[in-house]
C-alpha cells in the first residue's frame, strides 16, 4: 500500500495541493505562466516559516557542541581505554552543563514528516485519488511535472524548457558553495575530527544538485527555495542566537573596564 494513498495522509497531501493550486489560480493574472512557480516558492516558505522554531533548537544545539567540544576531546584523551568510565564522565559533563546529547536531533527529526509530506505535493502525479493539475502547469516553456534528466531525453524543441531547468541547477549550485562559505563554522578547539574529513564532508550538500536534476521541476524549486532560505536563517540565528554578541560580550565588556 502506498503510504500517500493512506486516507489521513491523503487527506493533508490533499490540503496542501489544494493550498497551492488556488494560490496558484490566484497570482496567474499577474504571474502568467510562472503562476505555478510563485505558488511552489510561497508554499515552500510558510512551511519554512512554521519550522523556524527547528532551525532555533539547531543553533543552539551548535552553540553547546562548540563550548563543550574540548572538554569531550580531553575526556577521550583521558578515558580512551575505558569505555564505561569514558560514557560515565561524558554524561556527567552534559549533565554539569545542563545540556542534552541529543539536543536539536528531536525537532530535526520532528520536521522530516513535514518535510517529505510537503515534497510529495511536488512529486507525485496523483493526490487523494485525482491528478495533480500542478505537475501540469509550464513555467516559461518547462513542464513543472518533467525532470530535467526526463527533458534531455525528448525530442526536439525542449531547449527552452532545459534553459529553465539549467537556471535552477545553476541556482542551487550557487546556493550549496554561499552555504559552504559562509556557514562552515571554524573548527573547534580541540575537536577530534581531522580537518581533512571536515573539509571533504563541506562538499556533500553539491549532491543536492544532482539529486535535483532527476525530481521534477516543481521539486527542483522546492529545493532551491528550501535550501536558500536554510541558509538566510542559519546565517541570521546565529547571529541573534551568539552569546558571544549577547550578553557573553556585554559581560566581557563591562569586567573589562
Amino acid at each position: 500500500m502506498d503510504f500517500f494513498s493512506w486516507p489521513p495522509i491523503a487527506a493533508i497531501l490533499d490540503g496542501a495541493y489544494g493550498l497551492v493550486t488556488a494560490f496558484s489560480a490566484g497570482v496567474e493574472p499577474v504571474a502568467g505562466t510562472a503562476a505555478g512557480l510563485v505558488a511552489v516558492v510561497v508554499l515552500t516558505v510558510l512551511v519554512r516559516l512554521l519550522l523556524v522554531p527547528v532551525g532555533v533548537s539547531q543553533v543552539r544545539a551548535e552553540y553547546h557542541r562548540r563550548r563543550l567540544a574540548p572538554q569531550l576531546a580531553e575526556l577521550q584523551r583521558r578515558h580512551s581505554g575505558d569505555r564505561e568510565t569514558l560514557a560515565r564522565k561524558t554524561m556527567e559533563l552534559y549533565q554539569r552543563e545542563q545540556v542534552s546529547p541529543f539536543a536539536g536531533m528531536l525537532p530535526l527529526l520532528a520536521q522530516i514528516p513535514v518535510v517529505t509530506l510537503v515534497y510529495a505535493v511536488f512529486t507525485h502525479p496523483t493526490i487523494a485519488g485525482h491528478p495533480n493539475g500542478l505537475l501540469d502547469q509550464h513555467v516559461f516553456g518547462a513542464p513543472l511535472g518533467t525532470s530535467f534528466v526526463g527533458l534531455t531525453g525528448a525530442s526536439a524543441g525542449v531547449w527552452p524548457a532545459m534553459l529553465v531547468y539549467l537556471g535552477v541547477l545553476a541556482l542551487i549550485a550557487v546556493v550549496t558553495t554561499v552555504s559552504r562559505r559562509v556557514l562552515t563554522l571554524p573548527q573547534p578547539e580541540g575537536s577530534p575530527a581531522p580537518a581533512g574529513v571536515l573539509r571533504a564532508l563541506s562538499f556533500l550538500p553539491y549532491i543536492t544538485v544532482l539529486f535535483a536534476a532527476f525530481v521534477p521541476l516543481a521539486a527542483a524549486v522546492y529545493i532551491l527555495t528550501s535550501t536558500t532560505w536554510t541558509v538566510a536563517e542559519r546565517w541570521t540565528l546565529r547571529r541573534l542566537l551568539d552569546p558571544e554578541r549577547g550578553t557573553g560580550g556585554n559581560a566581557r565588556a563591562s569586567t573589562s573596564h
